[in-house]
C-alpha cells in the first residue's frame, strides 16, 4: 500500500473537528468546554466518554481508550491507521497525497474497496430496477401494487433489482480494476469453476428485489434480497423468501440494525426507537412518518445491537407479532436489555397481523392505539411466564419467579431491581417481602453454583477494589502537560537514572523532559509526535483529560520529585546490601566502603532536590 504523505495526515487533523467525527457514533451533550456521551466501547448508564474540541481528542474513562480522530475511527470501525485516514478523507471530501504519485485500486485497503464495490452494486441494481426490461417492469409492479409502496420510497431507500444474469455487475467491477480478491470477499458473488479467474465468480443474487443495508454512517455494506415470482428456478436459493449477504470485512449482522442510519437522527431523551421485525416493516414505518423504526438483520436482536441503540436513546418500543414466536423473541431480548440498561416497552399487534399489513391498513394512527395499551418490560414478562396467578400452584409460581429473577438480576441498579421486584409481587399477587426475600435466596444460590463474575461480585455487595493512586511519575507527566512552565525546571533537577524505561509513564516522562531540556517543547497539542505506541497514547490522553486539582503545582512537583529520589536511593541501598550478602569473603575494607555508601545514600534521602522556578 502506498504511504500517505505526513502533510496530508496533518491536514486531515487540522481541518476535521473531532466532534463531527464522534457525533456520527455517539450522542454528545455539551459539558463546559467539552462534550460527553455514553461510551461507544462499553455498555454504560452514566456517561464517561468525553470529547475535547479544543485539543481535538477523546477520552473514554470506562474503557481507558483515548486518542484523536484517527484512533476513534480505527477503534469504532476496526480499521488500520491508513484505512482510517482514507475513510476520513472520503467522508469529509479532503484529497490525500501519497508518497508515490497517487494510489491505484490494487493498492487500496480491502475494506475500502469493498465499500466502493457495494456503492457501485447499489447503483447497478437501481439502474436495473428502473430499466425498460420486462423483469424490471414486473418488479416495479410488485413494489407498487403488491407491496403498496410508492416510487418515492423506492428512490429514498435505493430499492433495486438483481438481474437474472450476474455477469453485468461482475464486468462493471472488473472494468473498474477491482482485484479478484476484493470481488471474492465482497459477498456479492460465489466461486465455482476455474479458480482465480473473474469468470469463476457467479452472482449470489438473481432476479430478486434488492434492499441495500447501510451501517449507522449511511454506507451500503450488504443487501437483503426478496424472492419474486421471476426468481429463477435453477437458483440454489430459490425457495428462500429472503436471502442476505454473508458476513464480510464490512458487514456483521449482529452489530448492525437496518434503518439506524436514519432513525438515530430522530431519537433522543423523549423519543424512542421502534423495533420491528424486518426491512420492509421499517420502510412501511417510514412511509407512515414513523422515522425511528429499526430492524435486526434476520436474527434475534443482540446485546451489541441494543448497546448501539442505547448510545442514541434511553428507551425502545418493540412492535411484536402476537404469535408465540414473537413472544418468545421478546422474552429473549429482555435480559440483554436489562444488562445494557435500555428501557423497553412492548406494543402487541392483533392476532394474525404483522407491522407491514397493520400499518398499511391503519396508518400511524393504528400505532397510536397500540401505544395506548403498551406495557413495560416486567409487566410483559410476568404476564408471559405467569398468565394466571390466581390459578397457579405455589410450585409453578416459584418456577415462574425464577425466570423473572434471571431477567431482573441483569440490571446493575439496585433501585431498578427493587422497583421491578415490587411490580412482580403485585402482578403475581404475592407478598412483596416474600418476593424480595426469594430474590436474595436466588442470588445466593446462584453464586454457589456458578463461577464468580463481575456481576456476581456486585450482587454480593463486595466492595470494589480501590483505584490505584497516581504514581509520582504520572504526577510529573500531568504537570508537564498542564503546567508546562515547570517542565524546564523539572528537567534540570530530575536525573534520568531515576526512571525505568520499561514503564509507560517513566518512558513518556523521559521523552517530555528531553523536549524541555533542549527547548523543543511545542505544547501539549503537539504531543502525538512523541507517542510511539497505542499504550502511550492512551496514557497521555488520559492525563490530558484529567488535570491534577492542586492550587500549587510547584509543591506537587516537589513532592513527586522527592518520592522518585527516595525510590531511586532505596533501590541503590538494596543493591549494595545484596552485594554485601553475596560477597561475604571480601576484605573488611571493601565492606566498610560499601557500608559507607549505604550511609551516604540514607543521608541523601533527607535532602531531596527542589525546583528552582524563576
Amino acid at each position: 500500500m502506498a504511504v500517505i504523505k505526513q502533510n496530508s495526515i496533518e491536514d486531515l487533523k487540522s481541518r476535521i473537528n473531532i466532534v463531527d467525527v464522534v457525533a456520527s457514533v455517539v450522542a454528545l451533550k455539551r459539558s463546559g468546554s467539552q462534550y460527553k456521551g455514553l461510551s461507544p466501547f462499553n455498555p454504560e448508564r452514566t456517561p464517561s466518554f468525553f470529547v475535547s474540541p479544543e485539543r481535538n481528542m477523546f477520552k473514554c474513562f470506562s474503557s481507558g481508550m483515548a486518542g484523536d480522530i484517527f484512533t476513534f475511527v480505527m477503534e469504532t470501525e476496526r480499521l488500520t491507521f491508513y484505512e482510517a485516514a482514507e475513510t476520513l478523507a472520503q467522508r469529509f471530501g479532503i484529497e490525500l497525497e501519497y508518497e508515490k504519485g497517487g494510489l491505484d485500486r490494487q493498492e487500496r485497503s480491502l475494506r475500502q474497496m469493498i465499500f466502493e464495490i457495494h456503492e457501485i452494486a447499489a447503483g447497478y441494481f437501481r439502474e436495473q430496477f428502473l430499466s425498460e426490461a420486462e423483469d424490471a417492469a414486473f418488479t416495479r409492479r410488485y413494489w407498487e401494487e403488491e407491496r403498496g409502496f410508492d416510487a418515492g420510497l423506492a428512490e429514498s431507500f435505493r430499492i433495486g433489482l438483481a438481474p437474472p444474469d450476474g455477469s453485468g455487475l461482475r464486468q462493471r467491477l472488473t472494468d473498474k480494476k477491482f482485484p479478484l480478491e476484493a470481488l471474492r470477499q465482497s459477498g456479492l458473488f460465489y466461486e465455482r469453476g476455474q479458480a482465480n479467474r473473474p469468470e469463476a465468480l457467479h452472482a449470489r443474487f438473481r432476479n430478486r428485489l434488492m434492499i441495500p443495508i447501510r451501517d449507522h454512517q449511511g454506507r451500503v455494506v450488504a443487501f437483503t434480497a426478496r424472492q419474486l415470482e421471476i426468481t429463477p428456478k435453477d437458483d440454489p436459493t430459490h425457495e428462500a423468501k429472503y436471502i442476505n449477504s454473508p458476513e464480510t470485512p464490512i458487514f456483521s449482522k449482529s452489530h448492525l440494525l437496518f434503518g439506524l442510519d436514519r432513525a438515530r437522527m430522530e431519537v433522543g431523551d423523549e423519543t424512542s426507537f421502534l423495533l420491528v421485525e424486518g426491512q420492509l416493516d421499517v420502510i412501511r414505518c417510514h412511509e407512515q412518518g414513523l422515522k425511528t423504526a429499526v430492524a435486526p438483520q434476520g436474527t434475534s436482536i443482540t446485546e451489541s445491537q441494543l448497546a448501539l441503540l442505547k448510545r442514541y436513546a434511553p428507551a425502545l418500543e418493540c412492535l411484536l407479532d402476537s404469535d408465540s414466536a414473537g413472544q418468545k423473541a421478546a422474552l429473549r431480548l429482555l435480559p440483554q436489555a436489562f444488562k445494557v440498561g435500555i428501557e423497553v416497552r412492548f406494543l402487541t399487534l392483533p392476532e394474525g397481523e404483522d407491522p407491514d399489513t397493520y400499518l398499511r391498513k391503519g396508518g400511524s394512527q393504528a400505532l397510536a392505539s397500540l401505544r395506548a395499551d403498551a406495557v413495560d418490560a416486567i409487566t410483559f414478562a410476568t404476564r408471559n411466564v405467569l398468565p394466571d396467578p390466581a390459578g397457579t400452584s405455589p410450585e409453578k409460581k416459584t418456577q415462574a419467579l425464577e425466570q423473572l429473577f434471571e431477567i431482573i438480576r441483569q440490571s446493575e441498579s439496585e433501585i431498578v431491581r427493587s422497583e421491578h421486584l415490587r411490580r412482580v409481587s403485585r402482578l403475581a399477587r404475592l407478598p412483596e417481602a416474600a418476593v424480595l426475600d426469594d430474590f436474595q435466596h436466588y442470588l445466593r444460590r446462584r453464586r454457589r453454583t456458578a463461577p464468580a463474575s463481575a456481576a456476581d461480585k456486585k450482587e454480593s455487595g463486595a466492595p470494589a477494589a480501590p483505584k490505584k493512586l497516581s504514581t509520582a511519575t504520572e504526577t510529573l507527566v500531568a504537570i508537564c502537560l498542564h503546567d508546562d512552565y515547570l517542565g524546564k525546571p523539572i528537567a534540570e533537577v530530575l536525573d534520568h537514572d531515576w526512571l525505568d524505561n520499561g514503564k509507560v509513564d517513566d518512558r513518556l516522562l523521559n521523552r517530555l523532559l528531553a523536549e524541555f531540556e533542549h527547548d523543543e517543547w511545542q505544547g501539549a497539542d503537539q504531543i502525538d509526535s512523541l507517542l510511539e505506541t497505542i499504550e502511550e497514547k492512551h496514557f497521555a490522553y488520559s492525563i490530558l483529560f484529567r488535570k491534577p486539582y492542586h492550587d500549587d503545582p510547584e509543591k506537587l512537583a516537589n513532592q513527586a520529585l522527592k518520592a522518585l529520589h527516595i525510590d531511586h536511593l532505596n533501590r541503590k541501598i538494596k543493591q549494595i546490601e545484596l552485594e554485601i550478602a553475596n560477597n561475604q569473603e571480601i576484605l573488611d575494607d571493601g565492606i566498610v566502603f560499601l557500608q559507607r555508601k549505604i550511609i551516604e545514600h540514607r543521608r541523601r534521602k533527607t535532602h531531596p532536590p527542589k525546583l528552582e522556578v524563576t
